[in-house]
């Protein structure tokens, strides 16, 4: 039988310790949250391994959803500098996991899934941990959440390629939003910040992760 508190130790002190995650309520939230109940239950075994774990294979045109590689993404809420009375948007929830690490960090988060499955079983697997601060909303991604905005704080829990107007629509003032944009080797970590209704972002450090559905760029023509 799998020893998950140890699996999860082992995991802080192997991959995010090392990759310059040093804020103790990230690592404290990595170290509580059980990683394993959010990944299909014939890879659980497999759910603190230094790789991205697919929660939902393609189809029917949609790709392939994935939990974040556990240092990019400890390192991608430590960049959003959480506080205990923010509201956190998380967009591209999938089963839930990175939700419930901003639930300890966060007074409220709102997890924004398009992919209704993904989204019922993140419902129950939050619940199941008691993690009533987060309202699990189903809709389009590069929509946003416009009906629970303002958020202090909004997360892309996967990569994209391009990051709509909308959000800047959805911050509150003074408000981060943190994601990895570009995919593979090309993808960069940056931090927006809101003043005056405009975003404003730098790159913060290199990541990789797999790319949230209906952010790519638009297709370009050439004559």
């Amino acid at each position: 039988m799998t020893d998950w508190a140890t699996a999860r130790r082992t995991m802080v002190d192997n991959q995010v310790r090392t990759n310059d995650v040093t804020d103790l309520g990230v690592i404290d939230a990595m170290m509580t949250v059980p990683r394993e109940l959010f990944v299909p239950g014939a890879l659980r075994s497999l759910a603190y391994i230094d790789e991205h774990m697919q929660v939902k294979p393609g189809h029917s045109g949609a790709p392939s959803r994935f939990l974040m590689q556990p240092a990019p993404l400890a390192k991608l809420i430590q960049l959003a500098e959480i506080g205990p009375g923010d509201k956190v948007l998380v967009v591209g929830a999938s089963t839930g996991y990175a939700a419930a690490l901003v639930a300890g960090l966060a007074s409220a988060v709102v997890a924004l899934e398009e992919d209704a499955e993904l989204a019922a079983e993140a419902g129950r697997t939050l619940a199941g941990l008691g993690l009533d601060t987060v309202k699990v909303v189903v809709g389009r991604l590069s929509a946003g959440a416009p009906a629970e905005a303002p958020f202090d704080v909004i997360l892309f829990d996967g990569a994209i390629e391009t990051l709509p107007e909308v959000f800047a629509g959805q911050l509150a003032e003074g408000g981060r939003l943190v994601a990895i944009e570009g995919y593979g080797l090309a993808g960069r970590a940056k931090l927006y910040r809101s003043s005056g209704g405009t975003l404003s972002g730098r790159a913060r450090f290199n990541a990789a992760a797999r790319p949230l559905p209906g952010f790519e760029k638009a297709a370009e023509f050439v004559f």
